[in-house]
């Protein structure tokens, strides 16, 4: 019942990372829990994001169809062919009742990292089951987010992609006012700054409920564009 997925997520020196995994309260790298800064409420906010980690998703999780071992090495070899890239600063941003932190600007290297994730490494993963297909299907997916679905097991990939590290569960107006400028300050000295996207991760689940983990960093290696 594991699942893996393929995350971006800041490196262990990245000040991003500290800042993330305070707000959250866990740190995905190690599974210790972090303090968390003393806001009303943040630990229940926080407690969907939290069992995921500080991430933003490349290829999201699945069972896989193939041995562990088998996935990593390959992984490992799509990592290399992947050319590094310049990640925009970010902002906390609305996404859809989230708050988030998204690019302030455009960055079509990195949703071209995503797309070759989720291409390239489909063959390890296992079709979803009709109950999750059905749990998808709540959202009442438009045409397009349909097809993403019955082609790669997940409706926001490939043209429905976007690039998002969540911060909150879904928010009412009030809890979004409340709390948005307490992330707005937390963030805003880690994430305003430019970064080198010179890995991704490995993200692990052992079992349905369990926490995510970093299990592995791909260094990405590839020639420039």
């Amino acid at each position: 019942m594991m699942r893996v997925a393929i995350y971006w997520a800041p490196e262990l020196d990245d000040p991003l990372h500290a800042a993330g995994s305070a707000w959250l309260g866990r740190d995905a790298e190690t599974a210790a829990r972090v303090p968390q800064p003393p806001i009303p409420g943040l630990a229940d906010l926080t407690a969907d994001p939290r069992s995921y980690g500080l991430h933003a998703t490349l290829k999201p999780p699945f069972r896989l169809a193939t041995r562990y071992q088998d996935f990593i090495v390959e992984a490992a070899r799509w990592a290399e062919s992947q050319a590094p890239l310049t990640l925009p600063p970010l902002s906390v941003q609305d996404l859809k009742g989230f708050l988030a932190l998204r690019e302030t600007a455009p960055c079509p290297p990195l949703h071209a990292l995503a797309d070759s994730a989720v291409a390239s490494l489909d063959h390890h993963r296992a079709p979803p089951t009709e109950e999750e297909l059905a749990r998808r299907r709540k959202a009442k997916l438009s045409a397009t987010q349909e097809a993403m679905l019955t082609r790669w097991g997940y409706p926001y990939v490939m043209g429905e992609w976007q690039f998002h590290v969540t911060l909150t569960h879904r928010l009412g107006a009030e809890d979004a006012a409340r709390i948005r400028p307490f992330a707005e300050a937390h963030f805003a000295g880690p994430a305003r700054q430019p970064r080198r996207v010179g890995a991704v991760c490995v993200f692990t689940q052992a079992a349905p409920g369990q926490p995510f983990l970093i299990a592995e960093r791909l260094s990405l290696s590839g020639p420039a564009a």
